[in-house]
């Protein structure tokens, strides 16, 4: 019976976004998200990669 609950919540928020977003903002914001996420991680990426060069000149 709970799962049938949470089926039916689903479904209805679906619903919902679906009649609230249009299309094109839902894709813009997804974008926008997958933009600035790969920014952070390839900064990540490089100050890993900085620190890890500094050990090893050091020795």
């Amino acid at each position: 019976m709970r799962n049938l609950h949470r089926k039916w919540l689903y479904s209805l928020s679906f619903l919902l976004l679906t009649f609230t977003m249009s299309g094109c903002d839902l894709i813009g914001d997804v974008l926008e998200f997958g933009f600035w996420t790969a920014i952070i991680i390839i900064v990540i990426l490089v100050l890993i990669v900085y620190f890890i060069l500094r050990m090893f000149r050091g020795r």
